[in-house]
C-alpha cells in the first residue's frame, strides 16, 4: 500500500460546528438579528453554506446588504473562527517527513473551504486539496477520492487511507475508492448497517499517531 492519506476537513481536522457558531455570533451582532433569527440562520447553515443561502437569509430577515456582501462577511467570519490544533498541524508535518503523500478531500464551496484551510495553516502542510465544487463531484463518489489521490501525486487504485468523521461520505466512499478507512468517532456510536471502518480514533491527532505507527 502506498503512503497516502486523505483527510476530511470539517469535523475531522477542524471543528466546523464551533467555527460556525463563532461566525454566526459575529453575523448576528453585525446585522442586529434577534435570538430567534440567529437560531434560524444557524439551522439553515448547519449542514452546508453557499451564497444562495444568503439570498434566503437576506429576504427572510430584511437585511440591506446584498447576498454576495453577506456571503463575503460570512467567509471572513468563518475563516477567523476556524482553528486546527497545533498537535494536528505538527502531525501533518511529520507524516510528510515520513514520506506520506497528504491531502484533503472535502465537500463544500471552494471559497469557504480554501479560506478555512489557509487561515488554519492546513493548506501549507498538505500536498493537495480537493474540494467538491471545483471538480463537480461530491463524496462519497469514488471519483472525488481518485481525483484527490492524483492531485497528491499518488496513484489512484494503489491503496492508501481515508480519514474522516462521516460514515457514508468518508468511510463508505473511501472504501469504494479502494482506500483503507479510519473513522473519527466513538465505535459505540457507529451507524449500522454501514460496514465498519478499518480503524477508529477519537480525534484527528490520535488518527495521525496511529498512521505514524505504521511507518515507525
Amino acid at each position: 500500500m502506498q503512503r497516502l492519506v486523505l483527510f476530511d476537513l470539517d469535523d475531522t481536522l477542524i471543528d466546523r460546528r464551533r467555527a460556525l457558531e463563532g461566525a454566526l455570533d459575529r453575523f448576528a451582532w453585525r446585522h442586529g438579528l434577534t435570538a430567534d433569527a440567529h437560531a434560524s440562520v444557524l439551522t439553515l447553515l448547519t449542514e452546508r453554506a453557499s451564497v444562495e443561502h444568503f439570498t434566503v437569509i437576506r429576504e427572510a430577515h430584511g437585511l440591506a446588504a446584498s447576498p454576495q456582501e453577506l456571503w463575503q462577511d460570512y467567509l471572513s467570519d468563518m475563516a477567523a473562527s476556524a482553528s486546527c490544533p497545533a498537535g494536528v498541524l505538527a502531525g501533518l508535518d511529520e507524516l510528510k517527513a515520513r514520506g506520506w503523500r497528504v491531502g484533503v478531500a472535502t465537500n463544500g464551496s471552494a471559497d469557504i473551504q480554501h479560506a478555512k484551510l489557509d487561515t488554519t495553516g492546513i493548506a501549507r502542510r498538505v500536498h493537495a486539496v480537493c474540494v467538491s465544487e471545483e471538480h463537480g463531484v461530491r463524496k462519497p463518489d469514488p471519483r472525488l477520492f481518485a481525483t484527490a489521490t492524483g492531485l497528491c501525486g499518488a496513484v489512484p487504485g494503489d491503496g492508501g487511507w481515508m480519514v474522516g468523521n462521516d460514515a457514508v461520505k468518508d468511510i463508505a466512499g473511501g472504501r469504494s475508492a479502494g482506500l483503507a478507512t479510519l473513522w473519527i468517532g466513538d465505535p459505540l456510536q457507529w451507524p449500522t448497517p454501514v460496514p465498519t471502518a478499518d480503524r477508529t480514533a477519537p480525534s484527528a491527532l490520535l488518527a495521525i499517531r496511529l498512521l505514524l505507527e505504521l511507518t515507525a
